[in-house]
C-alpha cells in the first residue's frame, strides 16, 4: 500500500513515476493511485470498443494523465485500424474525426497531443506510419517479440519537419 511509496518518494525524491493503471481496477487500487499522486495512463486504442462508454475515451481524461496511443504491447495504430473490429475503427475515425487524407495514424496522434493530459507517448512505428509487421510485442507469444528496429533511412527532414510542426 501507501507505506511502499512512502519509502519510495522518501528515497528517490526527485523520481518522477507513472502508475500503469490498466486492465481490471478495483476501487482500492483507484484509491491508491490518487493517494500517490501519480499520473495514470491512458491508452488511446482502448477508447474505442463501439460496445460500451471507456474511462479511455479523451472526453473523460484528466490533466494529470499520461496518453499514449498504444503501448509495446499494443498493435500499431494502422495495424489496430486493419485488424480490429470494424465497429470500434469507425467508432474512433467518427469520435476523433479522423480522415484518409491526414492519414488515420496521424490524426490519432494529434488527437492524442491535442488532449488534456500532462505528458503524450507515441511509438515510432507510428511516427513512420507502420502496420503490424513493425508491432514490438504480441502478449503471451513467445519467439517474434522485440524485433523491430529503426534504421538509419527510416528518419527523413521530412518526417522532422512534420513532427515539429504537430
Amino acid at each position: 500500500g501507501m507505506k511502499f511509496f512512502d519509502v519510495v518518494k522518501e528515497k528517490l525524491p526527485q523520481a518522477e513515476f507513472i502508475a500503469e493503471d490498466l486492465g481490471y481496477l478495483t476501487p482500492s487500487v483507484l484509491e491508491l493511485v490518487k493517494e500517490t499522486g501519480y499520473p495514470g495512463m491512458k491508452i488511446l486504442q482502448f477508447a474505442f470498443d463501439s460496445r460500451e462508454d471507456s474511462d479511455y475515451l479523451p472526453h473523460n481524461y484528466a490533466p494529470h494523465s499520461v496518453t499514449y496511443t498504444g503501448t509495446h504491447d499494443n498493435d500499431t495504430i494502422l495495424g489496430w485500424f486493419n485488424s480490429s473490429n470494424p465497429a470500434d475503427t469507425q467508432f474512433a475515425i467518427e469520435y476523433l474525426r479522423l480522415t484518409e487524407e491526414e492519414g488515420y495514424h496521424w490524426g490519432m496522434m494529434n488527437s492524442a497531443w491535442g488532449s488534456v493530459s500532462d505528458w503524450v507517448f507515441v511509438t515510432m512505428q507510428d511516427l513512420l506510419g507502420l502496420g503490424s509487421w513493425a508491432r514490438m510485442n504480441t502478449p503471451s507469444t513467445i519467439g517474434d517479440n522485440w524485433k523491430w528496429r529503426a534504421m538509419p533511412g527510416d528518419f527523413s527532414k521530412e518526417l522532422g519537419k512534420k513532427i515539429y510542426k504537430q
